[in-house]
This record gives structure tokens, sequence and C-alpha cells, in this order.
């Protein structure tokens, strides 16, 4: 027995040594921005006040759907939100600003490949320029450059410079 309480006593300083280096830290990208900052970044992209706005006219009998899809927005409850917005895309389908907002609301829920394809259908339905149109693509460029896709990011930043037009001088 005696001749084990040294090895012994030689095991238990080594166990409570602390490494003479920390462990490599692993290189990591950074994270993404919270869901919330990047819906807040689309409808940001609404606000520029030099551009011409085109705006699609809004149909009325869908008008009480909208506000209470915005209600429950502002709640947070975007599943709740995104079925009172497929209503209302039942009663109109083609609307380029309903789909945009369900592409928003997609966002939120993080159904990134929803996002595109209502994103992108409201472009190609919508008026391709103004407000919308840069709510379209800066949706899309940053679910592309959320996933690493910077080929079609570069392209979102592209398209999103032509969706601002001067309005004509007046005199």
């Amino acid at each position: 027995m005696k001749r084990w309480t040294p090895l012994a006593g030689a095991l238990l300083l080594a166990a409570c040594t602390t490494p003479s280096s920390p462990p490599a830290q692993q290189a990591t990208k950074p994270p993404a921005p919270p869901v919330r900052d990047l819906v807040a970044q689309v409808r940001a992209a609404a606000e520029a006040d030099d551009a011409l706005a085109v705006s699609p006219l809004r149909d009325p009998q869908i008008e009480d759907l909208r506000e209470e899809v915005e209600r429950l927005e502002r709640a947070g409850k975007y599943r709740q939100a995104a079925a009172v917005l497929a209503r209302a895309l039942e009663i109109v389908p083609d609307d380029p600003e309903l789909l945009q907002h369900a592409a928003e609301l997609a966002i939120h829920r993080q159904a990134w490949t929803e996002a595109v394809e209502l994103a992108s259908r409201s472009y190609h339905l919508g008026p391709r320029l103004g407000p919308l149109c840069r709510r379209n693509w800066t949706a899309l460029r940053v679910i592309y450059e959320l996933h690493a896709q910077d080929e079609h990011a570069a392209l979102a930043r592209e398209k999103l410079a032509q969706c601002t037009v001067e309005p004509p001088v007046r005199m």
C-alpha cells in the first residue's frame, strides 16, 4: 500500500493542474441578427423620401383583414397573422402588397423559402418601382445574405438600386 501512495499523490496533483494553454478557439461566424431586425430592414427600405412612389390601389373589401394582421403582428402572433393574411389572399390572390407582407411574416417565422417565393411573386406582380419594389428586393437581399448566397445577394442589391427613381422636377 505504501508503494502506491506516491503514485496516487502524483495522479492527484496532475488532475488538479490546469492546462498550460487554453484550447484553440474555433472560428465562428457572427450570429445572425434577430429576425425582427431583418424585417425592420425590409420595411425601412420603403422609407426613402427622394423616390418616385408607385402604390397599387388597395382593395377596400380586405381592409379589416389588413388591420387584423397588423394587430396580430404587433402582438408577436406571427402564425395567426399569417393565417389571417392567407384569408385576405384568397379574396385578392394577386395583391403585391399583401404578398410582400406575407413574405415579411414568413421572415418572422424563419420560413426562408416561402419568404423568397412570396417576395419574388410580389415583385413580379407589383409596380417594380418605389417603396414596394425596395421592400421586395431588400427582403430577398437579407435572406440571401443570411444564407451566404453571395451571388444572389449581389443581384438583389443591384435590383434594389433600380427601384428608386428620382421624381420629375416640377416648376
